[in-house]
């Protein structure tokens, strides 16, 4: 497994230093910003796992910044803030942020909530604020994400709800990952605290969402192709998924 490569963005000098050294000592490999233009610039020029994403950058604001780059990018994005309102962090979390950490922290608190947002970019990516611009296929069947479209294999468009599109988009970007419920509940709702156990009532959500999806895709629900049981573990979308520039 290749060492995660975050980027910590923070125009001052000292927090940036501090958490650089810190997350290199625990096995990153770190680079560093304190603008828009070199978040940009490190994008483009090689790979990034995950942006620790000051939310006052001087005169440029983190939660804009965080806005424009989930309307292009996938990359997880924690944002880190003095400011830790409800709806300071609520904000932080309408524009796509993976999670959102309030100054001053704990250094092992940063680092978990670091590895948990690696954890789930790596096995069930929330889509559910990222624009799509893709069209995925599997097994003659295509979503359009730009348009939000849903055809089957006689193209004919099928109707799915909000929920049933979001776990769908799940999906999509995890075949032939086992996901388990937990993981499915949290990418499906990006304020659900990642790692607890689901309340029996919760699972049986999952497990009522995931009967109502089959009805919609599969030819037979009670034996399925795509969405099939993996006992002992939860779901996997057990097809292989193309994509292509919509």
């Amino acid at each position: 497994m290749s060492i995660p490569r975050l980027l910590v963005v923070d125009d001052d000098a000292e927090m940036c230093r501090m958490m650089t050294e810190f997350l290199r000592k625990n096995g990153f490999m770190v680079m560093t910003g304190a603008s828009r233009l070199e978040i940009e610039n490190h994008l483009d020029s090689g790979r990034i796992d995950l942006i620790l994403l000051d939310v006052m950058l001087g005169d440029e604001s983190g939660v804009e910044i965080c806005a424009d780059l989930r309307e292009e990018r996938d990359v997880p994005i924690i944002l880190v803030s003095a400011l830790s309102a409800d709806h300071q962090r609520m904000a932080g979390y309408e524009v796509g942020a993976d999670d959102y950490i309030a100054k001053p922290f704990n250094p092992d608190l940063l680092l978990a909530r670091v590895r948990a947002v690696l954890r789930r970019g790596r096995r069930s990516a929330s889509l559910a604020y990222r624009r799509n611009t893709s069209v995925y296929s599997f097994g003659g069947w295509s979503y359009n994400g730009k348009k939000d479209i849903v055809l089957a294999p006689d193209g004919f468009q099928v109707a799915l709800s909000k929920r049933e599109t979001s776990l769908l988009k799940v999906l999509l970007a995890n075949p032939h990952i086992p996901l388990t419920r937990e993981e499915i509940a949290e990418a499906l709702d990006v304020t659900q605290e990642a790692g607890l156990a689901l309340e029996a009532s919760e699972s049986r959500a999952v497990d009522v969402l995931v009967g109502r999806l089959r009805s919609k895709i599969e030819k037979n629900p009670k034996e399925p192709d795509f969405l099939r049981t993996e006992r002992g573990v939860g779901y996997v979308f057990s097809i292989d998924v193309s994509t292509t520039d919509g």
